[in-house]
């Protein structure tokens, strides 16, 4: 199977899982539930749940299907959805469109979409207590992974008021750093980590997983940084050039696009070496690597 191909199909297992685990549009109150849908089916590449999946199969061996994998997978892409409903709304970027579609709060309103996120991280967190493992004490493992990630110290939220209150600041690499291992950083390296957790890894292939986790997580962002320059509106689904314009620090503000392509390709290499350990079952991990790298949206 082609990566492409691979890819297709997670994507489809993932849609058909969180399908299952959201609440119907019809179901009472039935406004929250269709505001929770528009942004949670708007046609990401549910990235994270596709790397919590890979590094299951790393672990493993053998592809991971379990239901405590797909409920760690599908946690985590309704936690990076909540956060884009937040980021999208006018006090923070004040985007109109996600993903080449009306944000959350253009369709709903402000209150609603406030209302929306917050219920996509309160069902990560009931998603995660509802896998049965034979030892409860790794559901624990799960939810402290994804809290923090998503929290204020090192994590999503931390990184995300350190880049609100770094606007129009001079660009600085420590400043970067800081925001971006939080912002971005926290929740893709997460990712890799729960699903080595969920399929029973030990120690050693977790952190093994947590190194991947942290250079691909730099690579996407550095990425990100560039495509905003480079790519137009219609290509990233989003309003291009919008760093730039409200003075965020960025990889090309602090290096330059030059600098920043070799950065983005040196944490690549980086994350490669963190997976010898795992031989083929990392496959799709090296794959994903390359392709976070190679991307243009």
């Amino acid at each position: 199977m082609t990566l492409k191909e691979f890819l297709i199909e997670r994507q489809r297992q993932v849609d058909a899982a969180l399908d299952r685990l959201t609440p119907p549009e019809i179901e009472h109150p039935a406004t929250i539930h269709r505001a929770m849908r528009h942004s949670l089916f708007a046609g990401g590449k549910r990235i994270r749940p596709i790397l919590c999946m890979s590094a299951a199969t790393a672990v493993t061996g053998v592809q991971e299907d379990s239901d405590a994998v797909i409920h760690a997978a599908c946690s985590l892409e309704m936690i990076h959805t909540y956060s884009l409903i937040h980021d999208d709304l006018p006090a923070l970027d004040n985007d109109d469109f996600r993903r080449g579609k009306p944000t959350c709060h253009k369709v709903y309103g402000e209150a609603m979409a406030i209302l929306a996120g917050d219920a996509l991280f309160t069902l990560a967190i009931q998603t995660l207590t509802t896998i049965q493992f034979a030892e409860p004490g790794r559901v624990v493992s799960l939810i402290r992974e994804l809290s923090f990630a998503s929290g204020t110290v090192d994590g999503m939220i931390g990184g995300q008021v350190t880049d609100i209150e770094g606007e129009r600041q001079h660009p600085t690499a420590e400043l970067l750093d800081s925001i971006h291992r939080a912002k971005t950083g926290a929740l893709l390296r997460a990712s890799v980590r729960m699903g080595g957790i969920a399929a029973g890894g030990d120690a050693q292939q977790i952190e093994a997983l947590s190194n991947y986790g942290e250079h691909v997580g730099l690579a996407f962002q550095i990425v990100d940084d560039i495509l905003d320059v480079e790519e137009s509106s219609e290509a990233l689904g989003k309003t291009a050039g919008k760093d730039a314009a409200q003075g965020k620090i960025t990889f090309p503000a602090v290096y330059g696009l030059e600098r920043s392509r070799e950065m983005a390709s040196e944490q690549c290499r980086l994350a490669h070496e963190s997976l010898s350990s795992f031989g083929e079952g990392a496959q799709r991990l090296h794959e994903i690597a390359d392709l976070i790298v190679q991307r243009k949206s």
